[in-house]
C-alpha cells in the first residue's frame, strides 16, 4: 500500500479515508441538507455507503492514483466533513476538486480550510497544472467557498446536472497552479 495521506491545519486533520469512516460517511450521505445540491443519491442502505467507500479505498493502492477521498477532522479527530480530488488524464495534469460538510460545522470556515490544504497538496505533491470544481448555480455557500480559495468561474453548463428530479445548471470554476502560487506564498 501507498503512504497514508495526512495533511493538517491549525485546526483540522484531512486524511485519506480509511473503513473507520463507514458511519460518518453514512450520516452526511444521509442528511437532505447536505445532499441537496449533489448528484449522488441519499443511500438506502448502509451497504450502498460501503461500496462509496471502497471506491476511494482501493485507489489508495493504485499506481497512478485517481481518486483521492478525505475525511476531514477536528484536531480531536471528530469527523465533520469530507472532500477530494478526482484526477483526469495524465496529460492534462488536473483535477477535480469536490466537498461536503456536516451541516454542524457551516459557517466556521473549515471547508475553506481544508480546501486550501488539499489545493497545495494538488499543485506541489501531486504537480497538478488545473484544479476545477462544479458547483450548482444555486449553491452560493459552496460558491462563496471555491471564490475564497481563488477560483475563478469559468462558464456555466446548461442543465447539466440530475438533481433531485430536475436538470440543473453548473458554473465551472477553477484555479491553475500559477495562480495557487501567488494564493499560498
Amino acid at each position: 500500500m501507498d503512504e497514508i495521506i495526512t495533511l493538517t491545519t491549525d485546526r483540522l486533520i484531512v486524511r485519506d479515508l480509511n473503513y473507520e469512516d463507514l458511519d460518518f460517511i453514512h450520516v452526511i450521505h444521509s442528511n437532505p441538507e447536505v445532499q441537496k445540491y449533489a448528484t449522488l443519491d441519499i443511500p438506502e442502505s448502509i451497504n450502498e455507503s460501503e461500496d462509496y467507500l471502497r471506491k476511494y479505498i482501493e485507489q489508495q493502492n493504485c499506481n497512478p492514483r485517481k481518486e483521492y477521498g478525505f475525511c476531514v477532522s477536528l484536531v480531536n479527530k471528530e469527523p465533520i466533513g469530507l472532500i477530494g480530488l478526482s484526477n483526469g488524464l495524465d496529460k492534462f495534469k488536473s483535477a477535480e476538486m469536490w466537498f461536503k460538510m456536516h451541516p454542524k460545522y457551516w459557517g466556521r470556515g473549515y471547508i475553506t480550510e481544508a480546501a486550501l490544504v488539499v489545493l497545495k497538496f494538488g499543485f506541489e505533491r501531486l504537480h497538478l497544472h488545473r484544479i476545477e470544481a462544479g458547483v450548482a448555480t444555486e449553491n452560493i455557500a459552496s460558491i462563496k467557498v471555491l471564490e475564497k480559495i481563488g477560483m475563478q468561474k469559468e462558464g456555466i453548463r446548461r442543465k447539466i446536472l440530475p438533481i433531485g428530479g430536475e436538470w440543473k445548471d453548473n458554473f465551472h470554476y477553477a484555479v491553475l497552479e500559477d495562480d495557487q502560487i501567488k494564493l499560498l506564498a
